[in-house]
């Protein structure tokens, strides 16, 4: 079959450490590289990734980069500038800090000529972004069920239809059909397009042939705020598609339920009773779970470490979503606020 032109996009803010590994592997694609472009949309770098990039540039002709700016410096702002400045009739979406197996692109396109979905993404394998313990840990928990829930992109299986894929590759003509990236959410970018995929009657392909190495956070400050903002931009996508809830997103509830509790503890002893048996399960399954993962890993630290990561994972996003809906709830007050305000001076 003839090769279609493909254009990897890359949203990219300060990755000087990692750009240059994105840049080496998509350029070792089996994949012609005259069918190749990137175009990198960064947020006005302040590191050395610009130069990383231009370096690469005026290494090797093949395949061109073009490198956009993203003023803005959001995710879906920087997709929709790299799509505006791309022309490849396939797009496929990567990001700063991942690195593509060789047969990525190609099994992409594969998967979407043959009609299998409209979107198409595979498995993530998750690795340390740094050699110490505690960069370890997150990553096994990133891709730990108690941390990672039942997507199949971190947990891998069959290959299926799916609510959403990382990343992402399709066909341009589906940004035309279906618009672009919201800029109003700062994260669950993705997951929001791919629920429009869905809407318009599109199948989202999960094939766990199409594989990538993903480099997760480094410190457990750095994954406290990756969560609590996935958390938070959760909360804003379901007010939106409340029908998209999954039984995995109910980490509000179960960190609401610690305060609560322990509110009540201080006059009901059926409280103080039920906040002791939930700490204690909860304690139980993520010490359960790191002792498993110590064994499998051969990592003694992990029957510690991957505990607190997996617990700063659950309160991080469950404090992020509960913050978002306490907020929406105050902007709405405010709006009705300035609408009454406003009547009122109008009838006067």
């Amino acid at each position: 079959m003839p090769w279609p032109t493909v254009s990897v996009i890359v949203p990219c803010y300060n990755e000087e450490a990692t750009i240059t590994l994105l840049l080496e592997a998509i350029r070792a694609q089996e994949y012609p590289l005259d069918k190749l472009e990137i175009v990198i949309a960064d947020g006005l770098s302040t590191d050395g990734t610009r130069e990383a990039i231009e370096a690469f540039h005026r290494a090797h002709a093949e395949p061109v980069v073009r490198l956009v700016d993203n003023p803005r410096r959001h995710i879906p702002a920087a997709l929709n500038r790299a799509i505006a400045a791309a022309s490849g009739e396939i797009v496929v979406r990567l990001d700063a800090h991942s690195v593509p197996e060789p047969d990525y692109i190609a099994r992409c396109v594969q998967a979407l000529s043959s009609g299998l979905g409209e979107n198409v993404g595979g498995v993530w394998r998750i690795q340390p972004g740094a050699p110490d313990l505690w960069a370890q840990a997150i990553a096994v928990a990133a891709a730990h069920p108690l941390g990672a829930g039942d997507a199949r992109y971190r947990l891998g299986g069959e290959a299926q239809a799916v609510d959403t894929v990382p990343f992402g590759a399709f066909r341009r003509a589906l940004v035309e059909r279906i618009g672009g990236f919201d800029e109003s959410l700062l994260s669950n970018e993705d997951y929001e397009f791919n629920v429009r995929v869905r809407q318009s009657g599109g199948v989202v392909w999960f094939d766990p042939a199409i594989r990538s190495t993903y480099f997760a956070r480094t410190t457990l400050g750095a994954l406290a705020r990756q969560y609590w903002r996935y958390g938070y931009w959760k909360a804003r996508m379901l007010l939106r598609y409340p029908e998209t809830l999954r039984w995995r997103q109910l980490a509000g509830l179960f960190v609401l339920s610690w305060p609560l509790l322990g509110a009540l503890s201080i006059r009901f002893s059926w409280a103080r009773v039920l906040l002791l048996l939930e700490a204690l399960a909860y304690a139980a399954a993520l010490l359960l779970a790191g002792a498993q993962a110590a064994v499998k890993q051969r990592q003694a630290h992990l029957c510690l470490t991957l505990p607190v990561a997996i617990a700063v994972m659950h309160f991080s996003w469950g404090s992020g979503f509960l913050w978002s809906l306490v907020a929406f709830i105050g902007e709405r007050g405010r709006a009705r606020a300035h609408t009454t305000e406003g009547l009122a001076q109008k009838d006067e």
